[in-house]
Parts: C-alpha cells; structure tokens; sequence
C-alpha cells in the first residue's frame, strides 16, 4: 500500500472529507438515528447520498458499472466513516459483498450489483456463528435438495441483517465444522422463507442480528463462486473487511486527535490556555 496518496486519491480524500463531515456528522446521523432507536441503525439517505457521489460501487469492477477502484480508495472513505462515527453499511455491501459478489455467477451479479451501485440495496454477510470470531468454524449446513439447496444453521451478530437485501452467508456443503475446505456462499434474498432474525444493538449504536435458516429453500444461482470452493472467497472478503475495519479505526483514532487539539487550543486554565502547558504539548 502506497506511504502517499497520488493526485486522483488526494482529490478523493478532500471529497470524502468534506461531504461525510457535512453529511454524516454525529448530530445528523448517529445521535439522530441512536436516539430515535431507529430499527436499521443507519439513514437510507445517506446510503443514496453515497451512491450518488459513487462511493458504493468503488470496489466494482467497470464492466458491471462500477468504478473499478481499490482498497486504497475505499480506505479513504472508510477512514472518514471512522473520523465522523457515520453509521453507515459501506463496510458490509461496498466493501465485504461487493468483494463476494466478484465471484457470483452474471444472474447473481445482474441481480444485485446494480441496487449496490445505485444505493437502493444493503447488504449483509453471515459468518460467525458464536460469540467470538472464528471463521474457520462452519457449521451452518446446505444440503442438497433438487437443483439447489436447503440451508439450516444460525448466524450470530450479522450487521446491517435485519435491513439488508441480501445476506452474503458462509455454510458448510461437506465436511465437518472445522475443515477448512467444504464452504459454500450464498446470496440469500431477504424474503427467503424460512429465515428469521433477532435483532441486537452493538456498543457502537449499529445494528446487527441473531439469524436463523430453518430449511431456507435456495436455488442453484444462489451458489457464489464454486461448491465447496468458498473458502478462498471468504478469506478475500475477510482480508478486505479487516483492511477496511483497520481504515475506519484510523479514522476514529484522528477524530479523537482532532477534537483533543481543538480543547486545548479553547479550555483556559490558570489563566491561560492549556494547550501552552508543555507537558501536554508532548501529548498532542
């Protein structure tokens, strides 16, 4: 990864700056939306807003209409997510599903890449299924039935699942729980019968779901990527999730850097400011 932005990514950053700190600001969307206990977590708005300025389709490639971008740019964007505390499903559609769906079949792809793009659609992806973070453990299980598949299992803290579209979801086709080969994603449709969720606020105010597939019938367009070959799939997509997370954690970090320096260039004490006071200059 490049120590330096180059011209395109500077123009980028200044964009992405300036348009989530006016637009996604704390008092517009996560205190706004945290104190209406609002069921999504996040505003639909913003989402479109996002799309609009061509954030959502960055890790899309050009011929399925997006901008065909990296993990650089989408950092970017990310790391104003975290300056700002935006909630915000970038992470989980632009960045985890999107990077998925890269994979999917042209019926999968020409099903929901375009309501990514266009900011119309969520998304969510389905892996652990505990409370810790274990995705080399699947025991969600797709067993074949006809030409597709029936999936039983449940899925624990799935973000953004009670309000996606689509749920990217990571189940076992053979093997036992802990092989690593076996895996299988799906593109599950929000109506799919037989799913049911439990919805759960995080520390952060985002909202996640407990899920349960009860024998969710899917059909063999569902398969993203080949049978029992998902492994390499979801490795991708969790390798960009952490670049990604890592982003938005840089972003919190200079937020919170950025409001200390302003208090101490306004908090007055002993007559003067506390930002002259050399040991806290050494600190800031």
């Amino acid at each position: 990864m490049p120590l330096y932005h180059n011209d395109d990514q500077a123009m980028l950053a200044d964009t992405a700056r300036g348009f989530i700190a006016e637009e996604g600001n704390i008092a517009k969307q996560l205190r706004h939306w945290r104190d209406r206990d609002c069921k999504d977590g996040f505003g639909h708005g913003l989402w479109k807003q996002m799309a609009e300025m061509g954030f959502t389709g960055m890790l899309v490639g050009e011929d399925d209409g997006g901008l065909g971008m990296g993990h650089v740019e989408a950092g970017i964007v990310l790391e104003e997510i975290g300056r700002n505390l935006t909630p915000s499903p970038f992470l989980t559609s632009s960045v985890l599903a999107a990077t998925a769906l890269k994979h999917g079949s042209a019926d999968v792809k020409g099903r929901y890449l375009p309501g990514l793009i266009a900011g119309d659609s969520v998304f969510a992806v389905a892996i652990d299924e505990t409370a810790k973070h274990r995705p080399s453990r699947i025991a969600t299980r797709a067993e074949k039935s006809g030409n597709g598949f029936k999936l039983s299992g449940s899925k624990s803290f799935v973000v953004y699942g009670g309000s996606a579209d689509m749920i990217v979801v990571a189940a076992r086709t053979s093997g036992a729980d802990d092989d690593a080969d076996g895996i299988t994603l799906f593109a599950v449709p929000k109506d799919a019968a037989g799913m049911s969720h439990n919805g759960v606020r995080l520390v952060d105010s985002s909202m996640a779901t407990h899920t349960k597939f009860d024998n969710v019938e899917l059909d063999g367009d569902a398969v993203i990527g080949e049978i029992d070959g998902g492994r390499a799939v979801l490795d991708a997509m969790l390798m960009a999730g952490r670049i990604g997370a890592a982003a938005e954690g840089v972003g919190v970090a200079r937020g919170a850097m950025d409001m200390t320096v302003d208090y101490l260039k306004q908090r007055k004490q002993f007559g003067k400011l506390i930002g002259e006071f050399q040991a806290l200059q050494h600190r800031a």
